[in-house]
């Protein structure tokens, strides 16, 4: 599979160099330029594939020529000792779980995939530097997958605010792989600064710097199995119309499962579930649109206001706009609407959901409830995180208390960074220089 700017046709670069570059010189994002038919792979999948194996099976047919089916397979198993678990509720809604990973979050799956095909990438003995914009438990998911991946450094800026679950003795000045930056600002400006630096290629080139965010087609792509696995696993019980509810901040999800479509995967459309922030609210109803300093609410990890992965998402509507206003759904949820689907689910299905997913679930409700999905249609809520991550207000909703995983447990530790800077790009270089 080459890959080409959302900016322009040319030049189309490999797998290998989009990932290890991460961004094209225009500033835009790297898409497939070409649309590979995956159908031969997954349509003849069971409810008993297991997602290693799908992983395994799916990745060298996407990127022929750079992943063998033998070096495919060593990825899936160094990245891949935790899957997706797909629960249906009802006739019309099923949980895809992904908080099944090392820090109960989504992303998990997608940086356990960059991180192992980049060592495989890497044997050479080449050195990459990963940097990212993280908040939350997104840096504890990056520094758990890259601990000891040979050859790999990982940069993190933080935005302002406590920072949590890192162990010191996995940082550089200790030894290890894991350099945590803070920055005197946004998560979107933590954003920019990502760009800024791998654009730098001078800089960039010096120490091998690219990133595991979803700019990165190697951290976005892995996200199109985990819509495959629950298709697999629900293609023999449906009997209408299959859309996917997904929680939308920087849109990464959405992108994956539209690129799903793109494979082939038989789906009729996708509801994109804001929080008050409605990030693209304006952009899905024909608007221009307009990035905004996000607010904060209870579903934290969509409260953005620039989505990284806006030049993807205008590029599907560029290319279709007919099509894709059939194909994605627009929901925006607020935090009363968000509360109140915590606790319908419990009380309805016995299942406890953090507030991302609720976001979804609402979403998925409301356009069932409108009509605009069919009696017999089927819905696919992403749970993108475990409950555990917002204890308080689940158990507030719920009335229950949430039990609190030893893995997830051990992420409530702060952690102090080793640099806090403002939100130039010279003092991040100083601040990476500086540890080397």
């Amino acid at each position: 599979m080459q890959f080409r700017s959302t900016r322009s046709n040319d030049p189309q670069v490999s797998f290998k160099d989009a990932v290890l570059r991460c961004l094209p010189d225009d500033g835009g994002l790297y898409v497939p330029s070409m649309v590979m038919d995956l159908r031969q792979f997954f349509l003849y999948m069971d409810t008993d594939t297991r997602y290693p194996e799908l992983t395994a099976a799916l990745a060298p047919a996407l990127l022929q020529g750079e992943l063998n089916p033998f070096s495919a397979s060593r990825v899936a198993e160094s990245a891949f000792n935790f899957e997706p678990e797909l629960i249906q509720l009802d006739e019309n809604f099923s949980l895809l779980k992904l908080d099944n990973g090392p820090t109960g979050v989504f992303k998990d799956f997608g940086i356990a995939f960059i991180a192992a095909v980049l060592e495989e990438l890497l044997k050479n003995n080449s050195q990459a530097m990963i940097l990212s914009a993280v908040r939350g438990d997104t840096g504890v998911s990056l520094s758990h997958a890259f601990h000891k991946r040979k050859g790999i450094c990982s940069v993190m800026l933080y935005p302002s605010g406590p920072i949590r679950g890192l162990d010191p003795r996995t940082f550089v000045p200790a030894g290890g792989n894991v350099i945590p930056i803070q920055i005197r600002g946004t998560f979107d400006e933590c954003q920019r600064l990502v760009n800024e630096t791998i654009l730098d290629r001078p800089f960039a080139e010096r120490y091998g710097i690219t990133s595991a965010s979803t700019i990165n087609p190697g951290r976005l792509l892995p996200q199109v199995f985990y819509f495959l696995y629950a298709f697999v696993k629900l293609k023999k019980s449906l009997r209408g119309e299959l859309f996917f509810s997904v929680p939308s901040g920087n849109f990464g999800n959405l992108i994956a499962g539209l690129y799903a479509w793109k494979f082939g995967m038989p789906v009729n459309g996708f509801i994109a579930a804001m929080n008050s922030n409605n990030a693209f609210g304006d952009f899905f109803h024909g608007k221009e649109f307009v990035s905004h300093r996000p607010v904060s609410t209870n579903s934290p990890a969509l409260d953005v206001g620039s989505p990284s992965n806006y030049e993807r998402l205008a590029a599907f509507y560029d290319e279709a706009p007919a099509v894709m206003r059939n194909m994605v759904y627009p929901e925006s949820i607020d935090d009363a609407a968000t509360e109140a689907a915590i606790t319908r689910v419990w009380k309805q299905y016995n299942i406890l959901i953090d507030p991302h997913t609720a976001v979804a679930f609402a979403a998925a409700e409301k356009r069932f409830s409108s009509g605009s999905i069919g009696e017999n249609g089927h819905t696919v809520i992403l749970a993108t995180g475990h409950p555990a991550k917002e204890a308080n207000l689940v158990s507030k909703c719920t009335g229950q208390p949430v039990k609190i995983p030893g893995k997830l447990a051990m992420l409530q530790k702060k952690a102090d960074p080793i640099a806090v800077i403002d939100p130039q790009i010279d003092a991040l270089q100083s601040a990476i220089v500086s540890c080397f």
